[in-house]
């Protein structure tokens, strides 16, 4: 069910910064046509943490509401509290969500001990299937391998995504993990490279404007079709590097306004919109 391409889908906000859920419907709709395997739904580059808890639920309901059983939905559920995490995904306990996705606890820098505990905790009070989720540049903090294979060991934690950068440690966890535990990218820069080396899929933010493509080049990958996922990835490699020009989920939102896929470019302070010359960028590269 989570392989190949999954977006981590942005959350489409009126001039306003309220939810707009008539530009939820046209990316989810655009999702289903051009076959991505799954939706994260308020995960980080759906701005988890701008969101109210209220604004958070609604949001992954009203996407579950929309893709009426079409394409599965992840939901984020990850806090740098254990409390409010376990609150949030006691939320979505019967909605039909497919699983819950759980960025690592930032600025409070927990050591591997209190990390471990932490995802144990969440796992021990749901049933629903716990997705890790390590990506120690924005969060101050990193879930090492040994860490990941401890809590593989918790029946309801059924993968990682991994945005460290670090392609070496697909081989450290899949060694010690069972063998349908996920290896999932969390960088589309590397991605393909992750799959080669055994990883599941990537949960992207390109698929955000490149979904048809992204489909592809993965589906190609999981079949061992390195040479044809290669051709159709170089033609994206510059836009994987653009995207991360400034802090994601800016460039993406811009990007994805452009294409009509979506009203607005709106984001909550104090995240704000790409400066004038990453917009140069983007035209001159034929982003949009």
């Amino acid at each position: 069910m989570f392989k190949g391409s999954i977006v981590a889908l942005i959350t489409p906000m009126d001039i306003k910064g309220n939810i707009c859920l008539k530009s939820l419907k046209k990316i989810i709709y655009y999702h289903i046509k051009n076959k991505t395997k799954a939706i994260v739904s308020v995960g980080t580059t759906g701005e988890s943490s701008t969101l109210n808890q209220e604004e958070h639920i609604n949001v992954v309901l009203k996407t579950l509401e929309i893709a009426d059983g079409k394409i599965p939905i992840i939901a984020g559920n990850g806090s740098n509290s254990t409390i409010e995490s376990i609150t949030l995904t006691k939320k979505f306990e019967k909605s039909g969500i497919s699983a819950c996705l759980s960025v690592t606890p930032y600025y409070n820098k927990p050591n591997q001990k209190g990390l471990y505990l932490h995802f144990k905790k969440i796992a021990k009070n749901t049933n629903i299937p716990q997705i890790l989720y390590n990506i120690p540049s924005r969060t101050g903090c990193d879930l090492l391998p040994k860490t990941v294979i401890k809590l593989s060991k918790i029946k309801n934690i059924i993968g990682i995504k991994e945005a460290s950068g670090d392609l070496s440690r697909i081989k450290k966890i899949k060694k010690k993990t069972k063998k349908n535990f996920l290896l999932i990218s969390g960088d589309d820069e590397t991605a393909l490279n992750f799959i080669k080396l055994g990883g599941n899929g990537v949960i992207s933010v390109t698929a955000n404007i490149a979904a048809k493509k992204m489909y592809k080049i993965f589906s190609l990958a999981l079949k061992k079709k390195f040479k044809k996922a290669n051709k159709i990835n170089n033609k994206l490699i510059k836009l994987h590097k653009n995207l991360f020009q400034e802090t994601n989920p800016s460039p993406i939102k811009w990007i994805t306004k452009k294409k009509k896929l979506m009203k607005n470019k709106t984001l909550r302070l104090p995240m704000v919109s790409i400066s004038k010359k990453t917009k140069i960028i983007f035209i001159k590269n034929n982003f949009i």
